[in-house]
C-alpha cells in the first residue's frame, strides 16, 4: 500500500474535528487530567454520563507521573485500595495499611480505563473562562494552551454542559476566574479561596473528602483543588485522597445532574 501525506492529514482533520464538534455539549466538563479529574471521568462516563476533560498540559496526569521526588512511585492507603483493583493497577503493601504502586503504571491505567468507558480528553486545551446564566455555571471558555503561552490575541470558543469540575490540583484555576468576578461569592467560609495549607498528609487526605462539593452552582471541586479552595493542608505523593475525591465528585455530579 502507498501512503498519501495529504490522506493523513485529512485523517487527522477531519477525525479530530467531529470528535470536538460532537462534545461541544457535554453532560459533565472537567479541568484537568490529573488523578481525581480522569477517576470522577472514570466513573460519570462509566454510569453513561457524556463527560468532556480539558487539560491545558501535552500530557495527561498531573503530579502523578513524578511520583515522589521523580521517583516513580505513589503510595495509597487502604480506603483507596479498591480502585487500584478496579483499575487493574499493581499495587504491594509495604507497611500495614501502606499500599505502592508505579506512578506510571497507575496514571497510564487510569488514562486508558477512563477513555475506554467513553469520557473524552482534549489535551493542550485550556480553560480560560466559564459561562454563567442566571447564576449558574453552564459551560467552559476554552482556548489553545500554546495561545496562552505566546501571549496571542485569539479569541476562545465556548461549550455547554449541566456541571463543571475543578480538578486543576494545587492551583485551583477554574474556581480563580469565577472568583475574579464582580459580586461572586463561594461557598466557602470566607466565600472566597482560603489557600491550600502547608503538608499534613493525615490532615489533608482526611480533609480532601470533606472539601469535594459544590463551591458555586454548576461547578464542583475535586482532588487538590478541593484543598486549596477550602484551606485544607497538602498532602505530597500519597494518592488515595485524590482517587476517592474523584469518585465522590462524580457520585455527587451525578445526582446533581439527573
Amino acid at each position: 500500500m502507498r501512503l498519501d501525506e495529504v490522506t493523513i492529514s485529512e485523517a487527522i482533520i477531519d477525525t479530530f474535528l467531529k470528535e470536538l464538534k460532537d462534545n461541544l455539549k457535554c453532560d459533565v466538563a472537567i479541568a484537568g487530567a490529573g488523578p481525581a479529574g480522569l477517576t470522577a471521568g472514570y466513573y460519570l462516563a462509566k454510569e453513561g454520563v457524556k463527560v468532556t476533560i480539558f487539560e491545558k498540559n501535552l500530557r495527561v496526569g498531573g503530579g502523578m507521573p513524578g511520583g515522589g521526588i521523580m521517583f516513580n512511585k505513589i503510595v495509597v492507603q487502604e480506603p483507596a485500595k479498591h480502585i487500584l483493583e478496579e483499575m487493574g493497577i499493581s499495587y504491594f503493601q509495604y507497611k500495614e495499611g501502606y499500599y505502592v504502586a508505579n506512578s506510571l503504571e497507575a496514571i497510564s491505567l487510569l488514562t486508558a480505563k477512563t477513555l475506554k468507558v467513553g469520557a473524552k480528553i482534549f489535551n493542550l486545551m485550556g480553560v480560560e473562562d466559564l459561562v454563567i446564566k442566571e447564576g449558574k455555571v453552564k459551560g467552559l471558555v476554552i482556548n489553545w494552551e500554546a495561545v496562552r503561552i505566546a501571549s496571542l490575541h485569539v479569541d476562545p470558543v465556548a461549550i455547554s454542559c449541566k456541571a463543571v469540575i475543578d480538578a486543576t490540583g494545587h492551583e485551583c484555576e477554574v474556581v480563580k476566574k469565577i472568583e475574579k468576578r464582580g459580586g461572586i461569592k463561594l461557598e466557602t467560609p470566607t466565600g472566597k479561596i482560603i489557600g491550600e495549607g502547608p503538608m499534613w498528609a493525615e490532615r489533608g487526605e482526611e480533609a480532601i473528602i470533606d472539601c469535594t462539593k459544590e463551591v458555586y452552582p454548576g461547578l464542583y471541586v475535586a482532588g487538590m483543588a478541593a484543598n486549596a479552595v477550602f484551606g485544607a493542608p497538602r498532602m505530597g505523593p500519597i494518592f488515595g485522597g485524590m482517587l476517592l475525591s474523584g469518585k465522590k465528585v462524580a457520585e455527587i455530579v451525578k445526582k446533581s445532574i439527573k
